[in-house]
């Protein structure tokens, strides 16, 4: 069989690649793809894997010999799930390997809020040694994370890390998810509906993936109703939140600080308001990325394709194919 891969870049750096598809057949690999090449370069593959090339049904009418289409990611908003059924298209994505960086990232950016280390550290690396007293170190406002509220909105396997996590340092977690495992509930662990989350939680993260529902999911009434000066996190999709609407709450201090690893653009477009906001910390979606992670996503990608071959496809994420 022909396999083709349109964006190898983004899994292989350091060493990583994927030779061990070969042993399905021949592979063509392309650094990147720009979405209008998309069907020239799948041309009579019966494989493809992708990590943010768009497929859409003009795409799939152009490639009559498709049957696998592997997402290297968890997330599957680049790909037209009901065009890929009709067309008999199988779509497997790679559920829970980058569970721990994400976790660890979301994290990164909580304590980077709360504690500005970047910030006082290259301040240090000019020269500048500020007493604790000093007014610059005063009005970097650090805070404890013991004794706070964290809401994390989707409780799956990222939110539950998270919340695990959160615990860890003495933080009280409020989930939100559409169908509750109250069998998770502890001590420190309540499960709510959206808005009671909102209201009690100095800090909300969310993780749920991009779908039709979840799109604007947090807006201008949801961030009316969370506290004032709350922290919000967001490592899952950028078009979860309302990013004009962050903006404001930002500028008018609703929200104290944003952390951010998405955006509803990637690269952000120039006029994005929240890429550049003082108020934000933001990173260029590497949540992802580590060594560790790619490694165990590649594994997964080769046993995905393995596994339709011989007829018990897993991690399908559009059934009707």
């Amino acid at each position: 069989m022909k396999i083709v891969i349109l964006d190898e870049y983004l899994v292989c750096r350091g060493n990583l690649d994927f030779e061990a598809l070969r042993q399905f057949g021949e592979v063509v690999s392309y650094p990147a793809t720009a979405r209008g090449e998309a069907a020239e370069r799948i041309g009579d593959a019966e494989a493809v894997f992708l990590n943010r090339v768009v497929i859409d049904r003009e795409v799939l009418s152009r490639c009559p010999n498709l049957r696998f289409i592997g997402i290297t990611a968890t997330g599957y908003n680049m790909i037209d799930l009901e065009a890929a059924g009709e067309f008999g298209v199988t779509v497997c994505n790679v559920p829970a390997y980058s569970t721990e960086a994400v976790a660890q990232l979301t994290f990164a950016l909580l304590l980077e809020i709360a504690c500005g280390v970047s910030t006082l550290s290259a301040h240090v690396h000019a020269g500048n040694w500020r007493s604790p007293l000093d007014p610059f170190v005063a009005e970097h406002r650090s805070f404890e994370l013991c004794g706070k509220t964290m809401g994390i909105v989707g409780m799956g396997d990222i939110g539950y890390r998270v919340a695990q996590l959160a615990n860890a340092f003495g933080m009280d977690v409020l989930g939100y998810r559409r169908h509750p495992d109250r069998s998770l509930e502890r001590e420190n662990l309540h499960f709510c509906d959206l808005d009671d989350l909102l209201e009690r939680s100095d800090v909300v993260s969310v993780h749920c993936p991009l779908t039709s529902e979840t799109r604007g999911l947090i807006g201008e009434r949801e961030l009316a109703r969370m506290k004032d000066g709350a922290v919000l996190l967001n490592t899952s999709r950028g078009p979860v939140l309302n990013e004009a609407a962050v903006a404001a709450a930002l500028d008018s201090g609703k929200l104290y600080a944003a952390g951010l690893d998405v955006l509803s653009s990637e690269p952000p477009k120039e006029d994005n308001p929240l890429a550049r906001h003082p108020r934000c910390v933001v990173t260029p979606h590497v949540a992802w990325t580590p060594r560790e992670t790619r490694a165990r996503l590649i594994g997964v990608c080769v046993e995905n394709l393995r596994c339709f071959l011989e007829g018990r496809p897993q991690n399908v994420v559009n059934q009707k194919a």
